[in-house]
């Protein structure tokens, strides 16, 4: 009798970022630390396939994007694409510009949450991504920029525009894309672009995974509606968010995590959501995460 087919995800390989998975966490890394991690067109394009395949990965519950060495990315790079756009007419950049606001629309859209560990700088794009990301915690050296008026180019690029108001307000979110000017992490800490700083001697990349582990522990299914929305009140009216609030959780009450945890509070007994790699971590765990899994990277 032939066997029959999976029905699984075909495995992720990845060849211009870095792609491992553990314990229900996805890490994704910017891995060209002698270029600041800086983007080229084919990197570009994989990261945008590659938050939209994790959709399909049930598996995955959290992502982190961190870089690799000093900076956490740079943007695009200078030698590998700015070059190339001159020569393109405007159907060609049109594309380009496309291709690079898919990417923020790919991460946006993933229904898990995704967490930026900034290591370091983060300008131009990689500012952008940042901000894509439903959290941000750096290191204090992370310093953020979304520099396009430095180069001749509109703050309003990748989502910024839409994106950096939603998180800081109109006003500082005018200071930063008009000026361009990076700020440093605590300051970014302040206006509240940043979640975390952590101390001197700690990594971001440790602290990111703890939460990420924290979130794939718990319940899927309403952190996916939490994060669906966050995104969808934003243009809806008090009426509109309550009625889509109530039809909301109305699911999650017909979701067998919810009988879960009232079994697992109720009997003091370890709550295991659905697909979970473990037990819910009801708070920070301090213990260090287990170590990533690497995926195929191809040169």
């Amino acid at each position: 009798m032939p066997a029959t087919p999976s029905t699984s995800p075909p495995a992720i390989v990845t060849h211009h970022v870095r792609y491992a998975f553990a314990d229900g966490v996805a890490t994704i890394t910017f891995c060209r630390p002698e270029r600041l991690n800086s983007l080229t067109f084919e990197s570009y394009a994989e990261l945008r396939d590659l938050f939209a395949t994790l959709q399909h990965h049930d598996e995955v519950r959290a992502v982190v994007l961190t870089g690799e060495g000093r900076g956490f990315c740079s943007g695009g790079d200078v030698e590998s694409i700015i070059a190339e756009l001159f020569a393109r007419d405007a159907a060609g950049l049109v594309e380009f510009t496309r291709m690079t606001g898919a990417l923020i629309g790919n991460i946006k859209k993933l229904r898990k949450p995704v967490i930026a560990a900034l290591n370091g700088l983060a300008v131009g794009a990689g500012a952008v991504m940042a901000i894509a990301c439903d959290f941000r915690i750096a290191a204090p050296s992370a310093k953020i920029g979304f520099i396009f008026p430095k180069v001749g180019l509109c703050g309003a690029d990748m989502g910024a525009a839409y994106l950096l108001p939603r998180l800081i307000g109109l006003s500082k979110a005018t200071e930063l894309l008009f000026l361009g000017d990076p700020i440093d992490a605590h300051e970014a800490l302040r206006i509240g672009l940043y979640h975390q700083v952590v101390a001197d001697g700690e990594s971001a990349l440790e602290r990111a995974r703890e939460l990420a582990m924290r979130l794939a522990s718990g319940p899927a299914f309403a952190h996916s509606m939490t994060k669906q929305m966050l995104d969808a009140e934003l243009g809806m009216s008090l009426d509109q968010a309550l009625e889509a609030e109530a039809q909301a959780q109305t699911l999650c009450m017909l979701h067998p995590d919810f009988r879960t945890a009232y079994d697992g509070w109720s009997k003091k007994t370890p709550i295991v959501f659905a697909g979970a790699p473990g037990p819910f971590q009801d708070k920070p765990a301090r213990n260090k995460p287990g170590q990533d899994k690497p995926g195929q990277v191809k040169p």
